[in-house]
Formats: C-alpha cells, sequence, structure tokens
C-alpha cells in the first residue's frame, strides 16, 4: 500500500482521533504494532510514536516517511505506552497474541485501540480484545471497525492474556518435521503448491540457488534434498517472522551448501546474481485483494538476477496472468506440470536478455 493511497484500516484506526472519542496522550507516546505508513498516519502530528512491523516492504515504506522501526525483544521489557494502536493479522490466534503484547505494554490508564476491516473479522477481533481486556467501545467506518478499551489497569482477564501470549509461539508440525507457527503462509501444513514444484524439481539443477518468498523454509530444503549440485543457498523472505523458522528449519537440515538468510522485499530486486532460482511467489500483500503484480515482479527480478543459462523454477495458481512477463523476460517458457489449479514452470535466461 503506497502512503498515497487510501488504507481504509489504518484511516479508520485514526478515526477516533479524529472525531474527538480519543486524545492522543500529552506525555508517553504511542506503540504501533504491525504498523503501517498512510495517509492516516500523516494527517497530523503523533509525537512519541513507536512503530513495530516485520514486513519488509512496510519496514522501506515507514522508513522513508522518516519513522523508526524497533524490535519489541529489543525494548525495555518495563517500557510501557500510555497508547497502544494495533492493526491486527487476519489470522486469529495471531491476533489474540498480539494482543495479549498490546495490553502488556499498556501502562496503568492507558488504552489499546485496534482496527480491523469488516470483511476480515472485525466483530471477531472486537469480541477478542474485550475478552482479555474488558468492555470496548467502538466505531465502523470505511467498511471497518475500530475498537478501543477502557482505561487499563492490567487486563479483565490474566490468566487468559497470559495463554494467549504464547498462542502463536513457534512449534513443531507434521510430526516435527518443520518448525512454524500461526500467522506464517500455510503455517501448519505443506502448501500445496510448493509441494507440486518440489516433486518436480529435477536433480541436475546445481550452483548457485535463491528461493524467493521462502516462507518457513520448505522449499529450499526440499531443493537441497534433491539437487546435491547446488553449492549456496540464499533465502529471500519479507517476514521476519518467517525467516527466522527458516533458519531454525534449515539449521536441522544436513547440507554442505553455504546458507544465507535475507529478510528482504524481492520486489526491490536483488544484489547477487544466481545459476538457479526457484520460487512460489506470493500472490497477495497483506490483505486478501489479489496482487499479480507482486508475482511478475518476481519474475522480473528473477530475470534480471540469474546468470546466462540460469534457470527460474516457478509455481503459480493457473489464472494468474504470468505468462507475458515470462515471455518478455525470458522468450522460451516450458511448462512442466498443470495439476490441482497450479502450474509448474521452468525458463532459462538466455544471453542477451533480462
Amino acid at each position: 500500500m503506497r502512503a498515497d493511497r487510501s488504507d481504509d484500516a489504518l484511516d479508520t484506526l485514526f478515526q477516533p482521533f479524529a472525531d474527538g472519542l480519543l486524545r492522543w496522550p500529552e506525555q508517553g507516546g504511542a506503540l504501533f504494532l504491525r504498523a503501517r505508513d498512510g495517509i492516516g498516519l500523516r494527517q497530523r502530528p503523533r509525537p512519541g510514536l513507536v512503530c513495530e512491523q516485520g514486513f519488509k516492504p512496510d519496514v522501506d515504506a515507514l522508513h522513508r516517511a522518516g519513522l523508526d522501526t524497533v524490535d519489541l525483544d529489543a525494548l525495555d521489557p518495563q517500557q510501557r505506552y500510555p497508547l497502544v494502536l494495533v492493526l491486527p493479522p487476519r489470522q486469529r490466534e495471531e491476533a489474540r497474541a498480539l494482543y495479549a503484547q498490546a495490553l502488556a505494554r499498556t501502562a496503568p490508564g492507558g488504552r489499546v485501540v485496534a482496527c480491523l476491516r469488516n470483511d476480515e473479522g472485525a466483530r471477531t477481533g472486537e469480541a477478542d480484545l474485550g475478552l482479555i481486556a474488558g468492555p470496548v467501545a467502538s466505531l465502523s467506518k470505511r467498511k471497518c471497525r475500530a475498537f478501543w478499551t477502557a482505561p487499563l489497569q492490567g487486563p479483565a482477564d490474566p490468566a487468559l492474556a497470559e495463554a494467549w501470549a504464547g498462542a502463536d509461539a513457534p512449534r513443531e508440525i507434521l510430526d516435527g518435521r518443520y518448525l512454524s507457527r500461526p500467522g506464517v503462509f500455510a503455517w501448519d501444513r505443506v502448501d500445496p503448491a510448493s509441494a507440486l514444484l518440489a516433486r518436480h524439481l529435477p536433480a541436475d539443477l546445481r550452483g548457485r540457488a535463491a528461493d524467493l518468498g521462502a516462507g518457513y523454509g520448505y522449499l529450499a530444503m526440499e531443493l537441497l534434498a534433491r539437487c546435491p549440485g547446488i553449492v549456496a543457498l540464499d533465502l529471500y523472505e519479507a517476514q521476519s517472522r518467517a525467516l527466522a523458522l527458516a533458519r531454525a528449519n534449515l539449521a536441522r537440515t544436513p547440507t554442505a551448501a553455504a546458507l544465507e538468510f535475507f529478510w528482504h522485499d524481492v520486489t526491490a530486486g536483488l544484489e547477487r546474481r544466481y545459476d538457479v532460482i526457484v520460487s512460489n511467489p506470493p500472490f497477495h500483500a497483506q490483505g486478501r485483494e489479489e496482487r499479480p503484480d507482486i508475482g511478475r515482479r518476481f519474475i522480473a527480478v528473477a530475470a534480471q538476477a540469474l546468470n546466462p543459462g540460469g534457470r527460474l523454477w516457478l509455481v503459480a495458481n493457473r489464472h494468474l496472468p504470468y505468462e507475458a512477463e515470462l515471455d518478455r523476460t525470458f522468450g522460451e517458457v516450458r511448462t512442466v506440470a498443470q495439476q490441482g489449479g497450479f502450474k509448474i514452470v521452468e525458463v532459462i535466461r538466455q544471453a542477451g536478455r533480462a
């Protein structure tokens, strides 16, 4: 979401302040969990604002706007704020953990203010916050709902708040084969598109490789297991939570390949060159809206990052319009398989292209 475009949830989050229902704290600042830049944030000064965000494109946008971001683990554990703002995720366990974190960071007499789109669980989110924080007020606008607590003296249900604090903790899944956590893409399973791509990876892939949009590391692990000629593998992932899981999972994978991990927005381009790139590119950003432009950009970046003769192995939903970008950047596209609504393609970078 560009800062010059409307972000309905962000704008509605600040509506209670614009309407005079709530006041920005005069002292002590505010903590903004899952912060995003946008018009609503920039409409007036927000003194003392501290932003937290783990999605690299949003972090980069906040930095371009002159706002600093922090890792919550790096903050003083005793630091409390008179106002904690939250843009909760759709995944319920992750959202509940975030509400518990918000309450733990709220100073005595402070408030938590959150907002969700109606079609992303606004009523459920409001009810969940009320379960641990007590009565909440709300307003609806732009097909979103902002909701906020009364001045707090701690959680209304301390036991429930403590339980929710670990609701999205990392855990082993699929009989201990992988470490994952709620909120990460396909967190409790192997994504069928990635599994289909893995089954078709040829054993003769070799050299320096990259996984674009690596998630918790499944495809990278399969590439190393199936292709002994891979001598180095770089994993790129925009979600810091997912990248941490990929590090943990690859640490349990026997390999002689050199591994590096990058918290990076692939659409911003890559600095390194590769012989092999594998990818199951995202086709949503942080919301429900389909974003085929992200996948097209992944393809363009892969073309720029491949050495001549380098090979891209990609999986995508069959309905997504990637062929024009593949033809434009590579010239020759081979469809390897189509199954279950997905397609696997291999393209080879020819000298003089991209």
